[in-house]
């Protein structure tokens, strides 16, 4: 699995804590929770789930394209912002795992912090830096901040931190199969979830999409309007009312990865496999570029370590009922 160019995993020796230091992490439910994100309804059916363009890597796992048959489900019609989450943190305390360990990783050119508050590079992506005091509440690091980004999707929260916040609201992440069928709109086997085609590419039309234009990693020409994330209204919803479900932020999914399970998925809700290293992250981020990573598509793949956190990657929840 070489996913690290999108969302590096949590490093050795990146503030390691005891176990007992992640106690803070286990978020009892609470009564009268508000989760105020407007749903969208995705329609029960068989669906196409998978790579039908040729696309991907081959240690994605996004072939076979194969069916899959889902109930109708409810799920947010946006990532979860920075104001959701806080809400989230001030009625439970919560200490997001970030917090816990003490750095998390965060983009070279979005760097606000000091040169001793970087504690790690990524061996393979050295765009990326391990920083000491980087968190939801600041993104670059310790001189960072979120003020004015109320609308911008919430980022260094990891897998069991989104986990944690379905535990308070009552929700639940969605699952990868659910997670591409929202993606996709409607459209079936389509690239992206407006269609095949990337008209701005060509300089043809306007950016569909918070990804990185320009020379990647020293220079983002922000023709898209955004060097890191933008709100969660931006730009327009697919055919579901499903916002920014490719490029901005990554999304972690419910789901173990495993490259091989699209060969034995079943045909029915498929749910991952029952065990694994590495949880599913899905729709690409701000930092999307074809020159090493096209995975701002419906059908790509990603995955990262339950207690990572990046500045890229953040999640959107579905409604209950789950066996």
């Amino acid at each position: 699995m070489d996913h690290g160019c999108c969302s590096p995993q949590r490093m050795p020796g990146e503030g390691d804590q005891s176990l007992a230091a992640l106690t803070s992490l286990a978020v009892p439910s609470v009564s009268g929770a508000t989760h105020a994100i407007s749903q969208v309804t995705v329609p029960g059916g068989t669906y196409w789930m998978g790579d039908a363009h040729g696309d991907g890597r081959p240690g994605d796992g996004e072939t076979p394209v194969h069916a899959v048959e889902l109930d109708s489900f409810e799920i947010d019609a946006t990532s979860v912002t920075n104001a959701d989450w806080a809400v989230f943190v001030d009625a439970t305390g919560h200490v997001t795992e970030a917090e816990v360990f003490g750095t998390s990783g965060v983009f070279h050119l979005l760097l606000s912090a000091d040169p001793e508050d970087v504690v790690s590079r990524a061996p393979r992506t050295p765009w990326w830096l391990g920083v000491r005091g980087a968190d939801w509440r600041h993104p670059g690091g310790r001189h960072g901040s979120i003020d004015g980004l109320d609308d911008h999707p919430v980022v260094h929260v990891s897998w069991n931190d989104a986990q944690a916040y379905c535990q308070w609201a009552g929700r639940r992440l969605p699952t990868e199969a659910e997670w591409e069928v929202a993606s996709r709109g409607g459209i079936e086997r389509a690239r992206y979830p407006w269609g095949d085609d990337l008209p701005a590419r060509d300089g043809e039309g306007d950016w569909p999409c918070n990804i990185w234009q320009g020379s990647f990693p020293g220079v983002n020409t922000e023709d898209d309007g955004w060097l890191a994330t933008s709100p969660v209204r931006t730009y327009q919803p697919n055919g579901y009312g499903v916002w920014q479900s490719v490029g901005n932020i990554w999304e972690w999914c419910a789901d173990w990865f495993d490259p091989g399970y699209y060969a034995r998925a079943p045909l029915r809700d498929p749910r991952g496999p029952g065990a694994g290293s590495a949880r599913v992250l899905r729709g690409g981020s701000y930092l999307c570029h074809d020159s090493y990573c096209n995975r701002y598509r419906n059908a790509a793949r990603s995955a990262n370590t339950p207690d990572s956190s990046v500045g890229n990657a953040g999640f959107r929840t579905v409604a209950l009922p789950v066996a």
